[in-house]
C-alpha cells in the first residue's frame, strides 16, 4: 500500500482534535469512558474510521457507541472548524479490541511458560537419581 503523507497528518490532526473535544466539549455520559486510540482516513478523505476503546475494559461498549454515533454531527462540524480542509470526513466508529487481545495473548503465553517450568520441574526430578542428596 501506498503511503500518503496527506492523509497521515489529517488523520493526526483529526486524533488530536477529536481527543479534546471528547474530552472537553462533548457532554454526553455514554461518551466519558472512551478512549480514541486511532484513526485511518481513506485515500480521499471522504471516510474517517475513529477507533476507540473503554477506560473501563469491563465497561458495554454499545452505550458509548449510540453516544458517539449522536455526536458525529456535533464533532464533524468542530472538525471542520480546525481542520484545514475543503470537506471533513464522514466519522464512523469502532470499538479497537487490540488492548483486550493483547493481554489476551500475554496471558496464554504466561500460562504456557507456566507449563513449560512445571513440566521442566518434572523432568529434572525424574531423571535425577533415587537416594543422591543436592
Amino acid at each position: 500500500m501506498r503511503e500518503f503523507p496527506r492523509t497521515r497528518r489529517v488523520e493526526e490532526q483529526m486524533y488530536r482534535v477529536l481527543t479534546e473535544l471528547l474530552r472537553r466539549e462533548v457532554k454526553d455520559p455514554r461518551v466519558a469512558m472512551v478512549n480514541v486510540t486511532g484513526i485511518e482516513v481513506s485515500g480521499d478523505l471522504s471516510v474517517a474510521t475513529v477507533y476507540y476503546s473503554m477506560l473501563d475494559p469491563a465497561a458495554d461498549p454499545g452505550p458509548a457507541a449510540d453516544g458517539l454515533a449522536r455526536a458525529s454531527g456535533f464533532l464533524r462540524s468542530h472538525l471542520g472548524k480546525a481542520l484545514v480542509i475543503r470537506q471533513v470526513p464522514k466519522l464512523t466508529f469502532e470499538l479497537d479490541t487490540s488492548a483486550e487481545q493483547g493481554a489476551r495473548m500475554t496471558s496464554l503465553i504466561d500460562e504456557a511458560r507456566a507449563r513449560d517450568r512445571a513440566a521442566q520441574t518434572t523432568d529434572k526430578d525424574a531423571a535425577s537419581p533415587e537416594g543422591e542428596d543436592d
